[in-house]
């Protein structure tokens, strides 16, 4: 089996046998498993969030704290979520998907420099 991540005689890499390399499948799968579950739930939310300011306007009218009201106060928790969302993100990929990328990366560097 030939190591498709080396130059070949002109130098140039094979990008896609790299794509399908196994360590790059672990790179996209643990990427996806991370962001899929985190977009759904935010997506969730901000339609909760969206269908209770339309049909529920009693709800989200009731007073909190002077004229903070309910709806308010979710509608600033979207923000909050987002921020949230962003770095946790931004940790985990740090963690987890930064030095897989790194490794890849090298071993390409490597493999042109050394053609």
């Amino acid at each position: 089996m030939t190591d498709h991540s080396t130059p070949d005689s002109a130098g140039v890499i094979d990008y896609i046998a790299v794509e399908e390399s196994e360590r790059f499948r672990t790179l996209k799968r643990t990427q996806r498993s991370f962001i899929f579950p985190l977009a759904a739930f935010f997506l969730i939310w901000y339609f909760v969030y969206v269908l209770l300011a339309a049909f529920a306007t009693e709800f989200m009218s009731q007073r909190v704290w002077g004229d903070i009201t309910v709806g308010l106060l979710l509608g600033l928790g979207q923000f909050v979520t987002t921020f949230a969302i962003t770095m946790t993100y931004v940790s985990f990929a740090n963690r987890k998907l930064d030095p897989i990328a790194t490794e890849i990366r090298e071993d390409l560097e490597k493999a042109q420099g050394g053609a």
